[in-house]
């Protein structure tokens, strides 16, 4: 099995360590329990200071929000897989369509990313295939309240003031399409998708 540990930073490395460390109290490793662990990384030295002293197989991004974080911030993910690599460990960046939550926090339009009608995806595609990550994650299926969501979608008006977003003028599963292109090349082991094929 595999799994996604997010918010893991809350808890102290020492503790991860009791459980994920061939040597803790109360390993895991080697038992019926064992698994893939992935930490979420968000700042650069929980790297060392949480993946690596917690006992962690990885770490993953999550934020779809190019530059939300360390983690989440494209220009970095070469680094990281270079030092996941270094380490022994599985990097998994996470990619998104896009983020719109001024609906839930009118505040936070500073993370607003236009979806620039399957770009802005096809750009978080390329990087993460560029690097070779272990995995690639997809934020979100279906967080419409984070306008991250990859479902297929049609147009929907709540009321006077708010409709859902579409993919127009592109077909409702635009993002499904894109999604089966990029991880074809990711199973390939490509480094991009070949010319042509993103909006099959």
């Amino acid at each position: 099995p595999l799994f996604y540990i997010y918010d893991s930073y809350h808890t102290p490395a020492a503790q991860w360590a009791q459980y994920l460390s061939p040597s803790g109290a109360h390993t895991v490793r080697g038992t019926e329990f064992d698994a893939v662990f992935l930490s979420l990384l968000v700042e650069r030295d929980q790297l060392r200071g949480l993946v690596r002293a917690g006992g962690f197989d990885g770490f993953y991004t999550y934020f779809g929000t190019d530059g939300f974080s360390y983690g989440s911030s494209t220009q970095h993910w070469p680094s990281l897989a270079r030092s996941a690599e270094e380490h022994g460990l599985l990097f998994a960046p996470s990619v998104g369509p896009g983020y719109d939550d001024s609906r839930l926090r009118p505040w936070n339009r500073r993370n607003y990313r236009d979806r620039q009608g399957g770009g802005y995806y096809s750009a978080m595609w390329t990087q993460a295939l560029g690097v070779r990550a272990a995995y690639v994650g997809v934020t979100s299926w279906n967080e419409w309240g984070e306008g991250s969501q990859i479902e297929p979608a049609v147009p929907k008006q709540v009321d006077h003031q708010f409709g859902y977003a579409d993919y127009a003028p592109h077909e409702p599963d635009h993002y499904l399409q894109l999604t089966r292109n990029f991880s074809l090349a990711f199973r390939q082991g490509l480094a991009e998708v070949p010319p042509g094929t993103e909006e099959l």
